[in-house]
């Protein structure tokens, strides 16, 4: 071989070299935004299933009680050791209610608007606190009042009713009444290797028991006005008070009110991540006419102080509560690939076209920042009919 010859061979090698490794670069990139694509649908799917599943559930075993006469909606919880709670909650909770508790009530769905700890970018709205209640539709039952009064006289408490039938040990209940402003989650007691329930006494004690509260009790086992509404069993771990926010490390964190894990497993009180790569998350009240047969009226912005959908507002509204019969979520998934090129335009909007009760928009944008136009976004947008809601409004 000629010096010429080898020369053009390795001209030839270095153009075949190249054109190989820029096949490599490129496909090695596609392969990274495909992969990066891919899994910001997947956490989004599973954000959007672990949601919406909590959200259909949403007033199970509440709206089987007499809610009106009973008191049950807005009443201001008590929880022994857990609400009123005094110190803010855990990241990313911490703004929740102005980072107190002391008048969280008993509601199936609340909003808690630009609560949450995360907002997408500077000019972003803050992510809202989802709020959800629901116990098991199996265990609930109607409310039943207080046959007889009763005495706080040691443990346990007896609770005179006029039948305990279908009630069994460990049973969650509330204590409500209308009128008062508080009302209490209690434990049936359970008695050694048998329940220690009676035909009419349903007895709360505190020998097995984390929920036994004194704040109320008093008062509300003192007069026949109260009303013991089953929601559940705690050994069963099928009641459900939980909060649904977004972490300012792009995570969806969802907390149990009740901390359950804690209390059976000795977790600590903390948050549990459940999809990381979340971004934003926001969500809308869907509102029904009064009038039956119940249909879909408007849409409500959980940030609107007038109109009384405001958080602290609808607590105080067991009326308003009650005509709320969907909610339209929207959760914003950012992937994890950074490309040196912008892949995304500088905005992204959601809650399109749609409008309140009053004509206003309530599209949503986020203006992302210079460095976020790298990544690439996917929008989960989703209405979930809320169907004990639904029961409950007569549809």
């Amino acid at each position: 071989m000629t010096l010429i010859e080898l020369l053009v061979a390795m001209v030839i090698g270095l153009g075949v070299t190249l054109v190989v490794a820029s096949i490599l670069v490129v496909g090695e990139n596609h392969k990274r935004t495909t992969t990066s694509t891919n899994d910001a649908d997947q956490t989004g799917s599973y954000a959007f299933y672990a949601i919406s599943k909590a959200l259909r559930g949403a007033g199970s075993a509440l709206v089987e009680g007499n809610f009106v006469k009973a008191g049950l909606f807005g009443c201001s919880l008590h929880v022994n050791g857990f609400l009123p709670r005094t110190a803010p909650f855990p990241a990313p909770f911490e703004n929740f209610l102005s980072g107190v508790t002391q008048n969280l009530v008993v509601a199936p769905l609340l909003i808690a608007a630009g609560q949450s700890e995360q907002a997408a970018s500077p000019s972003a709205p803050a992510s809202d606190v989802i709020v959800l209640m629901s116990g098991s539709g199996a265990d609930g039952g109607v409310s039943r009042p207080i046959y007889s009064a009763g005495t706080i006289n040691g443990s346990p408490v007896p609770l005179n009713l006029q039948t305990t039938q279908g009630f069994n040990g460990n049973d969650l209940v509330i204590l409500s009444q209308n009128g008062q402003p508080g009302c209490d989650l209690e434990e049936v007691e359970a008695g050694a290797g048998a329940d220690s329930i009676t035909p009419t006494v349903l007895p709360i004690g505190t020998n097995n028991t984390h929920y036994f509260n004194t704040v109320n009790l008093a008062t509300l086992v003192g007069s026949t006005n109260t009303y013991v509404t089953p929601i559940g069993n705690s050994t069963a771990n099928n009641v459900q008070f939980e909060l649904f926010g977004i972490g300012s490390n792009d995570t969806l964190y969802s907390y149990d009110l009740l901390q359950n894990q804690n209390v059976f497993q000795g977790t600590g009180d903390s948050s549990q991540a459940i999809a990381d790569g979340v971004i934003q998350m926001n969500a809308l009240y869907g509102v029904a006419t009064t009038a039956l047969p119940t249909v879909f009226n408007n849409w409500a912005n959980p940030a609107d102080v007038a109109d009384n959908y405001d958080i602290n507002d609808l607590m105080v509204s067991p009326v308003t509560m009650a005509t709320i019969i969907a909610v339209r979520v929207a959760i914003v998934v950012r992937g994890q690939y950074y490309d040196k090129n912008v892949v995304s335009p500088n905005t992204i909007t959601f809650f399109n076209n749609l409008v309140d009760g009053n004509g206003v928009s309530l599209t949503k944008t986020i203006n992302l920042t210079a460095d976020q136009t790298h990544y690439r976004y996917r929008v989960f947008e989703f209405t979930v009919p809320l169907r004990n809601m639904l029961v409950l409004a007569g549809a």
